[in-house]
């Protein structure tokens, strides 16, 4: 089983470096035309389904792919909502986000939480999807750009880089293990230590 996590187009706050978390931020005309661009991307692979995170952002991006594609719209699943900043959401960082609540960032998500919820999500989406479409499904789900960097981070054991607005990062279920393929398009070096 293959998911491609594509993080949603843009939103104004994304333009204006504010921090979203569980608000409910719309796309702007930026990240309509970024999930037509990812829609495109996506396009001539045989996917099972489109799911995504019930926040506006990434239903909507889902639904443009879906549309794009031919493909039904398909579930929300709670688990992908981005991480909590709380009271900090709609402001700029004003220092490098923590992965634990500090002075700065008092009532933020811990990483820990965000990372178990992404990864129950992804097991959700496998044990909900396995038995309809079989070990060769393809699954998009679109999500945010932090949550998808702590999953991807999870699997890898390592930290990796930004998530950009519509990429696609792959990862994959062989039975016994997730494992990441690429992240924002590009293919992973799996020899890193």
């Amino acid at each position: 089983m293959r998911l491609e996590l594509i993080r949603h187009g843009q939103t104004d706050w994304n333009l204006n470096d504010k921090l979203q978390g569980s608000s409910d931020i719309p796309l702007n005309e930026t990240g309509r035309g970024q999930a037509i661009e990812a829609a495109g991307l996506l396009a001539g692979a045989d996917w099972s389904a489109i799911v995504s995170s019930p926040l506006g952002r990434a239903r909507e991006t889902a639904r443009i792919i879906a549309d794009t594609l031919g493909i039904e719209l398909g579930d929300a699943y709670d688990e992908l909502i981005e991480r909590d900043y709380a009271s900090n959401e709609g402001r700029r960082p004003v220092s490098p986000i923590p992965d634990e609540p500090n002075d700065d960032y008092p009532d933020i998500e811990p990483r820990e939480s965000v990372s178990r919820r992404g990864i129950g999500a992804l097991e959700t989406i496998r044990d909900t999807r396995l038995p309809l479409d079989g070990d060769d499904a393809h699954i998009v789900v679109v999500c945010h750009g932090t949550i998808i960097r702590f999953i991807l981070s999870e699997i890898l054991g390592r930290e990796v880089p930004h998530i950009e607005n519509a990429a696609a990062n792959t990862v994959e279920w062989d039975g016994a293990a997730w494992h990441v393929l690429s992240i924002n398009g590009g293919v992973v070096d799996t020899d890193i230590d």
